[in-house]
């Protein structure tokens, strides 16, 4: 039992390294520029293979692998040994992404690791004792809940690298021409086909598709996905039901998207052949409504 329990001890110390490495991937990476890594993309490829070596370490360690408890031993001796090389160079404070981001070289880190390199050597003398079917239910349960804890960091440090990304990447924006469609601060009556919105959203998205265009039936999903956004109201004009609004808003082709105020005034029109770009129209209508509003 003690060996059981020391071994997901310390697999879970593992776990935990991995996952605070990808919690904040990027400055892990940036940390391993400490250890000589001077390019990027050795950087990255050292971080991958770190995380994914901690990983199957831990895997193999909570399995009852004796050689993966000897590998993690050997391994954190050598990270013990990068580390007091980086410290006689001056590098105390920097840097080390050990475990996570925060981690940094010093004295205490190398003992940490030497102190790791020892327990996980260790391990495989330990007296070996048989479990019951409970025992065994136990260990189990509890490698289940390490490899839930790991899976649910590395989740959320995927879903915030994604967010950052959006954030950089910033709405896409549609193909604007001045002199297509509809004049910029006009005013349409097109407002009327969208029922009654004295009440409703404070934009209006008109997408104007055609049956004979591929762009627009492949854009179906993300024109639908946009319609559930609460505020926005949407409605879709076909080239052949609704040629009248085609030839109102002076419509060059589709899929094309006009945006609309509660008054009818045109915000935003343009072309679009993703669903960003159709969040794009959304986005620059927002902004020049809320620029109309502080003017």
């Amino acid at each position: 039992m003690i060996e059981g329990v020391a071994r997901i001890a310390l697999a879970g110390v593992l776990t935990v390294a991995a996952a605070l490495k990808l919690a904040d991937a990027r400055s892990s990476q940036a940390g391993l520029a400490t250890f000589g890594l001077a390019s990027p993309a050795a950087r990255r490829v050292a971080f991958v293979a770190i995380v994914a070596w901690e990983l199957a370490l831990a895997l193999g360690v909570a399995a009852g692998l004796d050689v993966a408890a000897f590998a993690a031993a050997v391994t954190l001796l050598a990270f013990a040994a990068v580390l007091a090389v980086a410290l006689r160079r001056g590098g105390s404070g920097s840097p080390c992404a050990c475990f996570g981001s925060r981690s940094r070289v010093s004295a205490a880190a190398v003992g940490r690791n030497l102190g790791l390199a020892a327990a996980f050597a260790a391990v495989p003398l330990l007296p070996e004792v048989r479990l019951s079917t409970t025992g065994w239910l136990a260990l189990g349960l509890g490698a289940a809940l390490l490899g839930v804890l790991g899976l649910t960091v590395a989740v959320l440090a995927l879903a915030r690298e994604i967010g950052v990304l959006r954030l950089a990447i910033g709405p896409q924006s549609a193909l604007e021409i001045p002199e297509e469609g509809p004049e910029l601060g006009s005013r349409t009556d097109l407002l009327d086909e969208f029922g009654d919105t004295a009440a409703g959203p404070e934009l209006a998205l008109a997408v104007f598709t055609s049956e004979s265009c591929r762009v627009c039936r492949a854009l179906e999903p993300a024109v639908a996905h946009l319609a559930r956004d609460p505020m926005v109201s949407l409605r879709t004009f076909d080239e052949r039901r609704d040629p009248d609004a085609w030839r109102r808003l002076d419509v060059p082709g589709s899929p094309f998207a006009v945006a609309l105020d509660r008054d009818g005034t045109v915000l935003a029109k343009g072309t679009f052949n993703t669903l960003p770009q159709l969040e794009g129209v959304v986005a620059t209508a927002e902004r020049r409504l809320r620029e109309a509003v502080r003017a």
